[in-house]
């Protein structure tokens, strides 16, 4: 019989707190990523045995309060509420006590048990702030524990901590009341008495916390206490009078009132346990800001850094990519000499190792580009970078939350619609939901690779820079668009954080790097594996048994005579052979009806076919050439079968495609998230409007091209 107790605890924290570090060491592998019910915001879960506890943790959205705003406060605090986790973990940055314990307030207001994770701690320590630990914990009634997330310090000491508090649950732990001020606490106690009298909804476990939530206005707590109590006005007699009094006697609206009562308390506390020295640590991230995030260098230095980011995706990458590639031939040979010619071997060598071995080739590049991301994140410019851009947002008619859901677009555009959760307002979501896809995602990086390595040379580097300018040019002319036309509004101001500067660890990068890395590796073996296969069968059968002339015959007295000119003559013939039985196929058939849509933009029908096969994920046009150039017939690689003559494609072709892959319709994931997040509406639009205007683009390019070039 199992006896062992089972807790779900919850880890609650500002934004860029290190709450996933601490997360991730506390669950190690053992983790779940799903969504919360309802809505699309990710939930991370994991399990940890500890001291015959068998623990469940669950990441909450990095929020600065729970006053359901936005939906990923409104997900935190739901969780909490409807949940009722056996405790909260609350990760805070020891560096900014005053501005992380406004949420420990309203933790301990909702009368839960909570254990405060000063994390940072050696950040702390080396900018010669003095925390005195043991009079926080008695202020705030609760453990008080030192971290440092990201090099997994006392780990151990804040289960303890979790697990202590857990084994006397039981009795009962003291919850200090927050105090807002003479004027505030008698009408929030009166308050807090009406609320305990109505007795009908669930949540009076915390009358305190209810009072202060309809004082401050929140709308989704006000409709489940005062529709509750249809019939019964004195609660909402109450609740007129204390909101009028506290207009009258502070001259403040009452959610105002109730925030500034709440920060004075906070700073109470801080002035009781924390000493800070002479200058702050944030000084030197002050003078670096400076020249940084200077107004007319910033930019600049900014576009520089991006610049050489991707120089190096291409220049560091080359190297083990042609390892990989000849990994990948000297695998497709072994297993065409050793399997028996037939439908098996041709489905191994050209489906399977031809489609998923073209993506794979290009796993260093996607490798580096994350490793330089996430640099730029740990270290803290990407926030300078969110800063710099705030100009060019409000240009845009955007909020300046935007330019962090657009930033993430560059890794996934997935997420990033997700992550536009953080906007407050519908239409600023709806418009950068519509302007995410136009950020190049990572997995548009081995359709650049491939044409740009094919076709532009050592310059490469600069035409794959040159695509994501035209991306972030192309979503200001249709932020503009949209703003004047469908999604008229002004955006609102807000305030944006900036951490202090910290030297990235190599362990938070390969973290970081791996995660991203993961999702590469899972799409090669499971959608553009599946997808390689599909695409063997359509090019695979029909079978055409009469060919135009017998190429068997002609390759087998050719390879007699065994001079170089007779193997070139055989590599055409066998390229002959391919070509005929590949038009014949059903992926032929549908290329060439295809065709009349591609052809003014300088396509073949192959290009066309894997056009259509992106839609599924973007690596699945690289594999989708792989198959249909059949790099199982050709001893080169699928780069010198572009560049073949053979293969008609021309330098002005091959950039109008790379623009084409650019802004044309997202893959499945990405529409499907559109569709979850503003509906089918503006999820049809957004397929329908980005295919065509990618296709213009590219006719503009390929037929000015062909006229001036």
């Amino acid at each position: 019989m199992n006896d062992r107790k089972k807790f779900t605890i919850a880890l609650v924290g500002n934004p860029n707190c290190g709450k996933t570090s601490i997360f991730n060491h506390l669950t190690g592998a053992h983790q779940k990523v799903a969504n919360f019910p309802g809505v699309t915001v990710e939930k991370r879960t994991g399990e940890r045995e500890h001291n015959g506890y068998d623990l469940t943790f669950v990441d909450l959205p990095g929020t600065y309060s729970l006053t359901a705003h936005s939906p990923d406060e409104k997900v935190a605090r739901d969780f909490i509420l409807n949940e009722n986790p056996a405790l909260v973990i609350n990760v805070i940055d020891s560096g900014s006590l005053e501005r992380s314990l406004y949420l420990t307030m309203q933790l301990i207001e909702m009368g839960v048990d909570v254990v405060i994770d000063l994390n940072m701690w050696d950040e702390a320590g080396r900018d010669g702030l003095q925390i005195d630990i043991q009079k926080l914990s008695v202020l705030l009634g609760a453990p008080v524990v030192t971290t440092v997330g990201n090099r997994a310090e006392r780990i151990d000491s804040l289960l303890e901590a979790a697990t202590s508090l857990l084994a006397d649950r039981d009795k009962g732990h003291r919850h200090p009341p927050i105090t807002y001020g003479p004027k505030l606490d008698d009408l929030v106690t009166d308050l807090s008495k009406e609320v305990s009298v109505c007795g009908h909804c669930r949540a009076c476990g915390n009358p305190r916390w209810l009072a202060v939530k309809l004082l401050e206005g929140d709308a989704e707590i006000r409709k489940r206490c005062l529709a509750d109590n249809v019939g019964d006005t004195s609660l909402k007699s109450k609740l007129e009078y204390s909101e009028q009094h506290i207009l009258a006697t502070t001259k403040q609206d009452p959610e105002f009132a109730i925030s500034e009562g709440r920060y004075g308390y906070v700073a109470g506390i801080v002035r009781e346990v924390m000493k800070r020295p002479q200058s702050d640590r944030m000084g030197l991230s002050i003078k670096i800001d400076n020249f940084l995030t200077h107004r007319l260098w910033g930019f600049p230095i900014f576009l520089f850094i991006m610049w050489l980011i991707f120089q190096a995706t291409f220049k560091f990458g080359s190297y083990p990519t042609d390892w990989i590639e000849a990994g990948v031939t000297f695998l497709q040979n072994m297993a065409g000499l050793l399997l028996p010619a037939g439908a098996l071997s041709d489905l191994i060598v050209r489906g399977i190792l031809g489609g998923v071995g073209a993506v794979a080739v290009f796993l260093p590049n996607i490798v580096i580009l994350f490793a330089g991301i996430s640099i730029l994140e740990d270290s803290g410019y990407m926030a300078r970078a969110a800063f710099l851009m705030d100009r060019l947002m409000h240009f845009l008619g955007l909020h300046g939350k935007s330019f962090i859901p657009l930033l993430m677009g560059f890794g996934c555009n997935v997420p990033a619609i997700m992550a536009t959760r953080t906007l407050e307002s519908l239409r600023d979501r709806i418009l950068t939901i519509l302007l995410i896809p136009l950020m190049s995602c990572s997995a548009r990086l081995p359709v650049y690779i491939l044409f740009a390595g094919a076709f532009f040379g050592a310059a490469a580097g600069n035409v794959i820079f040159s695509l994501y300018l035209i991306g972030i040019a192309a979503a200001v002319i249709l932020a503009r668009l949209y703003g004047k036309t469908i999604l008229r509004s002004d955006s609102t101001p807000f305030v944006m954080e900036l951490p202090p500067y910290r030297w990235p660890t190599y362990k938070s990068i390969f973290i970081h790097m791996w995660e991203r890395t993961k999702v590469y590796l899972r799409k090669m073996g499971g959608v553009i594996l599946v997808a390689s296969v599909i695409l063997w069968l359509l090019g695979y059968f029909p079978r055409k048994t009469e060919l135009s002339q017998d190429y068997d015959s002609q390759v087998t007295q050719l390879s007699s005579i065994k001079t170089p000119e007779s193997e070139i003559q055989i590599a055409q013939l066998q390229a002959m052979k391919g070509k005929e039985e590949l038009e014949y196929s059903m992926i032929g058939k549908l290329g060439k009806a295809l065709y009349p849509i591609f052809r003014p933009l300088g396509f073949s029908w192959e290009m066309g076919v894997s056009v259509l096969t992106g839609f599924f994920a973007k690596e699945v046009v690289v594999s989708t050439l792989g198959v249909l150039y059949r790099m199982g017939d050709n001893p080169d690689t699928l780069m010198a079968a572009l560049q073949s003559p053979a293969s008609g494609i021309s330098k002005l072709a091959a950039y109008a495609f790379m623009i084409f892959t650019l802004l044309y319709t997202p893959c499945i994931a990405a529409i499907m998230a559109i569709r979850r997040e503003i509906g089918n509406r503006w999820m049809l639009f957004s397929v329908i409007f980005q295919f065509l205007f990618a296709w213009l683009a590219a006719l503009a390019i390929y037929q000015l091209g062909t006229i001036f070039l």
